[in-house]
């Protein structure tokens, strides 16, 4: 796998001149030409990138779906993802790229919230879409971070991490403003996701149910999954499968005499003790003394 290690050698890919700051750079798309390389067709960067694409055409898939778009589309990589760009077809003929290392982080606190992104997670296909005010809002951000990046002194990091704060908080925004206008698209997610969860335990369970295979049934990365179920039921992936897993227990527990380790097993865990410890930490109550204060009813 081929890896582009600084902003410097990204640069020279897409045929631009050295960049004014050695670890952070916003391009300009239409001032750009990629090289004909190798590397395009299977790669990482070592660099947090934003990726705003201007007057695109064509469609875009979205989970199962597959939708329209002809605004600004927003997308975020963080450092090491394996990428690929087909150079014969290319989504957009203008945009920028805000580029960043992790170095430029060190000594600040966005080096330790930056993870709390989750959209740095989130797939290719479950890209921002922007409205025009929107995206001008991100271009003025932009255009600052571009300005300062002529200006290196004592202040820049400082400066510069700020904007990309500011950038990365109006993404948030957006993001949950597209979760709510999507609403109708969304339901249909939320439905196939409560159908997902009631199908895994009506068989026979084959281990513990995880956020990543329930991510993978439904064509979703387990960030976008999380952030989409926070933003409508005020929950993520997380929780409600615990919450399914407390019902289910508390329906065996109070509708046969299975033992406890019997019903750990059943419902996916390797150790009853593991069950008995989270059944405590969501109920306060042990199976146990749930099943008897249940039967004395």
């Amino acid at each position: 796998m081929n890896s582009i290690n600084s902003i410097s050698e990204f640069h020279r890919l897409l045929s631009l001149p050295e960049p004014r700051h050695p670890l952070v750079s916003v391009i300009n798309l239409a001032a750009s030409t990629f090289l004909e390389d190798e590397v395009w067709k299977g790669f990482v960067n070592r660099f947090y990138c934003v990726a705003l694409k201007r007057e695109a055409k064509g469609k875009i898939r979205y989970g199962q779906q597959h939708y329209d778009y002809d605004k600004g589309v927003l997308s975020f990589t963080a450092p090491n993802q394996v990428q690929y760009l087909d150079l014969q077809n290319m989504e957009c003929a203008s945009g920028y790229l805000l580029i960043f290392h992790p170095d430029f982080l060190l000594q600040h606190t966005l080096a330790n919230s930056i993870h709390n992104y989750g959209f740095f997670d989130y797939a290719v296909n479950e890209a921002l879409h922007l409205s025009a005010e929107e995206e001008d809002d991100l271009i003025t951000i932009l255009n600052k971070i571009d300005k300062e990046c002529g200006h290196i002194d004592k202040h820049t990091q400082e400066i510069i991490l700020t904007q990309i704060e500011l950038l990365l908080n109006y993404s948030n925004r957006f993001y949950e403003r597209q979760f709510i206008t999507r609403r109708n698209n969304n339901s249909e997610l939320l439905v196939r996701f409560e159908k997902l969860l009631d199908e895994y335990f009506y068989g026979e369970v084959k281990g513990l149910l995880t956020v990543q295979y329930v991510a993978e049934q439904m064509n979703l990365s387990p960030n976008y999954l999380s952030d989409l179920l926070r933003v409508h039921t005020g929950r993520n992936t997380q929780q409600h499968i615990h919450e399914k897993l407390i019902s289910k227990a508390k329906e065996r527990l109070s509708t046969t005499s299975l033992s406890v380790s019997e019903i750990a097993y059943a419902l996916g865990f390797e150790h009853a003790q593991s069950f008995s410890t989270l059944f405590k930490k969501k109920t306060n109550l042990s199976p146990l003394e749930f099943r008897a204060g249940f039967n004395n009813a």
